[in-house]
Parts: C-alpha cells; sequence; structure tokens
C-alpha cells in the first residue's frame, strides 16, 4: 500500500514540477522579498517589520493560492486525460490514488514553502535582522496552512469541475481566515444571521490559526515582530490542520470512489 501511494505521491511531484506557473509564482514571491527590502530602506526604521511582514504574507497568500491550483487540476486531469481508466483498472483502490495525490502535492508544496522560507530568511540575515524564534513558528504554521488549504481543494476536485472547486476552495480559505471578523460583524446581527454564520463556520477549517501575528490571543496582542504564541500553540494548530485533513482526504476518497468514469 505505502509502495502504491508513493509511485502515484511521485508522479504527482514530476507532474507538477513541469508546470510553468510554479516558477513564475516563485519569481512573484521572491521578487516581493526585494521590494520589501527596498521599501523598508526607505523608512530606515522599519526595514525588518517589511521584509517579516511581506514576507510571511507572500507564503501564505501565494502558497495558499498555489495549493488551490494545484488541489483543483491534478486530479482533474487524470479525468480529463482518462488516464484514470488505466489507473482505476490497476491493482490499487481509488483511497489509495488520492492519498497519493495530496502527498505528491504536499511534496511540491512542502519544496515551494522551504524555498519562500530560505529567502526570507536571507533577506533578514543579509538585513542584519536576525531569525528569532517567532519567525521560526511564524513559517511553520504557514506551511500548516498550505498542506491544509490543499486537502480542501483535493476534497472539491473529487467530485466537482475545476472552475468550481477552485470557486469553492477559496471561498472556504477566505471564510477560514477571517472567521473572526465574521463573528464580531454578526454580534449584532439578527438572531437567524449569527446562527447560519455559527453554523457556517463550524464545517470550515479554522486556517485563522496558522495566521495569528498581529491578532489578539487570549487576551494578549501576539505579533512576530515581538511577543508570539509558544509551540504548544503552534502543536495544537497542527493537530487542528492533520484533523481537518484527514477529514477532507477521506470524504475525497468516499466521493471519487463513487464517482462514476463512463
Amino acid at each position: 500500500m505505502i509502495g502504491r501511494i508513493w509511485a502515484i505521491a511521485l508522479n504527482t511531484f514530476r507532474e507538477a514540477a513541469r508546470i510553468r506557473v510554479l516558477y513564475g509564482i516563485l519569481v512573484v514571491v521572491l521578487a516581493s522579498n526585494l521590494v520589501a527590502v527596498f521599501v523598508g530602506e526607505l523608512s530606515r526604521h522599519d526595514a525588518d517589520r517589511f521584509a517579516r511582514d511581506i514576507g510571511l504574507a507572500g507564503i501564505s497568500l501565494f502558497g495558499s493560492l498555489t495549493a488551490i491550483f494545484l488541489g483543483v487540476f491534478l486530479l482533474y486531469t487524470e479525468v480529463q486525460r482518462r488516464t484514470i481508466h488505466a489507473i482505476v483498472c490497476k491493482p490499487i483502490s481509488r483511497w489509495e490514488f488520492v492519498v497519493g495525490k495530496y502527498a505528491g502535492m504536499a511534496v511540491v508544496l512542502s519544496v515551494l514553502v522551504s524555498v519562500f522560507a530560505v529567502a526570507m530568511l536571507a533577506m533578514l540575515v543579509w538585513q542584519g535582522a536576525g531569525v528569532s524564534a517567532g519567525v521560526v513558528k511564524a513559517l511553520v504554521l504557514s506551511w500548516l496552512e498550505v498542506i491544509t488549504v490543499a486537502a480542501i481543494a483535493i476534497f472539491f476536485s473529487s467530485f466537482s469541475t475545476p472552475f468550481l472547486s477552485g470557486i469553492f476552495a477559496l471561498g472556504m480559505w477566505l471564510i477560514g481566515r477571517l472567521t473572526p471578523d465574521l463573528e464580531a460583524a454578526t454580534r449584532a446581527a439578527a438572531p437567524w444571521i449569527r446562527i447560519t454564520t455559527r453554523v457556517a463556520l463550524e464545517i470550515v477549517p479554522d486556517v485563522h490559526l496558522f495566521a495569528v501575528s498581529g491578532r489578539t490571543l487570549d487576551g494578549a496582542a501576539v505579533s512576530v515582530h515581538g511577543d508570539f504564541v509558544p509551540w504548544s500553540y503552534v502543536a495544537l494548530a497542527a493537530g487542528h490542520g492533520v484533523g481537518w485533513t484527514v477529514a477532507l482526504l477521506a470524504l475525497a476518497a468516499v466521493l471519487f470512489h463513487r464517482r462514476d468514469f463512463v
């Protein structure tokens, strides 16, 4: 079983590595780090802050968008090209195919996030800012966000078209990022609006847990530029991401198993 999943993951990695869009995203993120350094130098006193903020924002935004793009198209491409017929005829379960696709995507996204992170850390060191524990924790949380979003995209791609899957995945990611804001905005709303919002938020992964810098957590303000969350919080956030990933992949496997490719 592990061998079959790994074979699919490796093939997915090779397929994703040939997508030129990924290299364009890589260039954009690296360029954003350079822009952060340039703008920071103009402000003189906030160079380190700009480098951290823009670097982390780039990893979160472009990493998540890349995860949605890969999750939407890599699974659907197998169906569109009808290569899925040859695959399902082999001694391999459909759930193994789904998990293998996700594993390959996770490897690709991990490599991309690593490159983004190395570029950001190199900029910080070049500026003489150093690398704090808060920055390392923020990078780990950003990586967790990206691979969780990949599971969301795989889930929708298992039963829908690329366009709708992309819309649904993007919407779920945005809602997950804006959960605290949506809760605050509906506190003074009508009861049915609060109930509807609460139900909607319960079925959406709390992606905002991975982007806590600048927010208030347990009554205390946390920031990557100052006091940040402890490693225990990172572990809890990782547990949340793993739980949602497993649940979404399980649902995706069930839906993909019932799908008719004729």
